[in-house]
């Protein structure tokens, strides 16, 4: 079976089309997945252009193949504008006459130095993502957000700050740990969000015991230790309630802004109340409330059972003077373990939900933006 170490160094002559730069070295082959003998990878296109797609396409098919490997599944994205800017590159003029890609920018190499993470001149949104009680879709909805703001071209970082309850990873289909590069972890990227979790360090699903230091410890090293490059967005799936955690994630980050996820249930909006008042009284701003299992929808009849009960996400914001930003239906992805890109829980971005998931990142894009 081929490495991902092998794989790049094949591929590392395949060569963006207009600026001849090689792929690897962009890093524009993203998300790359190996399973025994099938690969699959997204590339990152500076334009949308379905003969220059092909021919790339035919090109890392062909050097894989002569490398062994015939099953290969390909994904092309376009890059978002803050992409071409870090990579330093410009748009051809062709994309430029029919206003598809920007005009020339003079930006950042790929081998700049950032400003840390937590510098508030870095630029970085934090979003903390909470809730009352444990079993409401929280870890669901952070990994769904943080897909969607990448679908938008945004450059997302996610921490799977639950230490105790790490689910991330398994969320996410990733089964490859982080790299060491020059003494700094890299986070695994996957669907675009680069990703850094406890359970990369856990053998055999075995539990944390560790108190409350330790857990601060490890939060801050997540955030010191680990080069994530430039980002848009820093998203972090916090503990379900009020513990150690969330606490060390509001001193540490007094510019965070927060989302509550609660049931339509009216306990479970009571309790996600306390989350959304300690934001409040950290003076942290509360973006909105997310519902999550509102319904559960019908396949053949297109009914809806409101199985938990109505109406707590709207109380709940109404309580911390905030928007409702979705109702999200009780309801599983329709991924298959076959798939290249296999996921337990990422809705693609074609399907109602994954629709939902992105009007909600067009909702915080816009309200970062306002503030």
């Amino acid at each position: 079976m081929i490495t991902k170490e092998q794989l790049e160094a094949v591929l590392r002559p395949v060569a963006e089309p207009a600026s001849q730069r090689s792929l690897i070295e962009l890093q524009w082959i993203r998300d790359i997945m190996i399973k025994e003998d099938r690969v699959s990878l997204t590339v990152v296109c500076l334009e949308k252009d379905g003969n220059l797609q092909q021919k790339t396409a035919e090109e890392i098919r062909f050097r894989l193949a002569e490398a062994g490997v015939e099953d290969v599944h390909l994904r092309f994205r376009e890059a978002s504008e803050l992409e071409i800017e870090q990579a330093g590159l410009r748009a051809s003029s062709t994309a430029s006459a029919t206003g598809t890609a920007s005009s020339s920018i003079k930006g950042h190499g790929a081998g700049l130095e950032h400003l840390p993470v937590l510098d508030p001149e870095s630029g970085v949104n934090f979003i903390a993502i909470a809730s009352g009680k444990g079993g409401v879709g929280k870890s669901t909805v952070t990994v769904n957000l943080a897909v969607a703001l990448a679908r938008l071209g945004k450059r997302v970082g996610l921490i799977d700050a639950d230490i105790y309850g790490f689910s991330v990873p398994d969320m996410m289909g990733i089964e490859t740990a982080p790299a060491i590069e020059e003494g700094s972890i890299l986070p695994v990227e996957r669907f675009g969000v680069k990703v850094m979790s406890m359970g990369f360090f856990i053998q055999d699903n075995n539990p944390v015991i560790w108190r409350g230091p330790m857990l601060g410890k490890m939060l801050r090293q997540f955030f010191n230790d680990v080069n994530w490059g430039e980002l848009d967005y820093m998203l972090l799936d916090l503990p379900p309630g009020t513990g150690d955690i969330a606490l060390d994630v509001h001193q540490m980050i007094p510019q965070s802004r927060e989302i509550i996820v609660t049931t339509p249930h009216a306990t479970a909006a009571f309790v996600a109340a306390r989350a959304g008042a300690m934001a409040l009284k950290t003076e942290h701003e509360v973006l909105g409330v997310v519902e999550n299992m509102a319904y559960y929808e019908c396949s053949a009849c297109g009914q809806k059972d409101y199985v938990f009960g109505r109406g707590g996400g709207g109380r709940l914001a109404e309580t911390l003077h905030t928007g409702l930003l979705a109702q999200i239906p009780l309801s599983a992805p329709d991924n298959h373990p076959s798939e290249p890109d296999f996921s337990p829980s990422v809705y693609k971005a074609d399907t109602p939900v994954g629709q939902m998931y992105i009007d909600v990142a067009q909702k915080v894009i816009d309200q970062c933006k306002e503030d």
